[in-house]
């Protein structure tokens, strides 16, 4: 399936009908939970409707792709994730852990090329220096939400939001604009739980 730019026509509708059935209507062709997860890893958006009421399902469709593909032994989320997540259902950071999640998944994003021409196959990747990256984004991320907190002791040590920024940026020449980014981030997220702790007030 050849890639389509992100928002060049806007998303593709789909539309899921009372007998399971998806309709993509850009291709007026039926179509599979398979098909559905190829076209996101070809990078092509689409909205999912129900047929019947004109309910976006997106986000319930995009659940059963990662539920059947880790049926199928696709194993992508460590069982302690699992467990952490569930966790945070009803807890009151649960408001700002989506943002916290897509700043992560896209700041790993940004950096799927770099590192699969650096480690080449995963089978003869040095695997010791990809578990040092992972390490160290994980520390960078755990010193962000300490920094959230509240209830987090203050030091002088204590990161900023330009300090992890800095930490979290790629090298090379657009590193200023994904600094800049990132920090438009981490500020949002200042300000989500901001508002989180003004009405728990």
């Amino acid at each position: 399936m050849a890639k389509r730019d992100r928002g060049s026509d806007g998303p593709i509708t789909i539309k899921k009908y009372a007998n399971r059935r998806l309709y993509n209507t850009a291709t007026s062709s039926y179509v599979t939970l398979d098909h559905l997860a190829e076209m996101v890893q070809d990078d092509v958006e689409f909205v999912v409707y129900d047929a019947k009421t004109g309910e976006n399902i997106t986000r319930s469709v995009l659940t059963q792709i990662i539920f059947e593909a880790e049926g199928k032994g696709q194993n992508v989320l460590p069982l302690n994730f699992l467990r952490q997540l569930i966790s945070f259902y009803g807890d009151s950071l649960q408001a700002v852990l989506p943002s916290y999640l897509d700043m992560s998944m896209e700041a790993f994003a940004r950096n799927r090329e770099e590192m699969r021409q650096r480690f080449g196959d995963a089978a003869a990747a040095p695997l010791k220096q990809f578990e040092d990256a992972t390490r160290r984004n994980m520390e960078m991320f755990e010193a962000a939400m300490n920094m959230w907190n509240p209830f987090a002791p203050r030091g002088a040590n204590s990161p900023t939001p330009e300090d992890l920024a800095k930490a979290a940026a790629p090298a090379g020449e657009n590193a200023d604009d994904d600094i800049g980014d990132l920090k438009e981030q981490l500020d949002q997220m200042q300000r989500q739980l901001d508002k989180l702790m003004q009405k728990k007030v």
